[in-house]
């Protein structure tokens, strides 16, 4: 599914450019343009996914190989490693939760601190 007035389907579909650092099948990972940690990448599933209030038990192999992902993606990108370094995962979901844009995504966060919280 597509949403032709999302801002990550157009991501996606390369109608609006983005500094990938992975994609496959299922996933596009970019840097955030608005980065509130050293290392800021957004995780977005190609499907149309509004929010985590959508997902539902045929998500969850999806969500499982973008977790997955996540670590390797994390050290790729400038994290430090675990323990003494590390990352923080984050979904926002709807208007109350944070969530600017729905299209379900991952914030992937970490770097040296100190940096922003949220």
């Amino acid at each position: 599914m597509h949403d032709p007035d999302c801002l990550f389907c157009k991501i996606i579909a390369g109608q609006i450019p983005s500094s990938k650092v992975h994609e496959d099948e299922d996933m596009l990972v970019f840097k955030d343009i608005h980065p509130a940690a050293p290392v800021h990448l957004l995780m977005v599933p190609k499907r149309h996914i509004p929010s985590m209030a959508q997902v539902g038990a045929e998500d969850a192999p999806l969500l499982g190989r973008m977790l997955a992902k996540a670590p390797q993606l994390a050290l790729d990108n400038g994290c430090n490693p675990y323990p003494q370094g590390g990352f923080r995962l984050m979904v926002n979901t709807g208007e109350e939760g944070g969530q600017e844009v729905h299209h379900l995504h991952i914030h992937l966060l970490g770097g040296p601190r100190p940096w922003k919280k949220g």
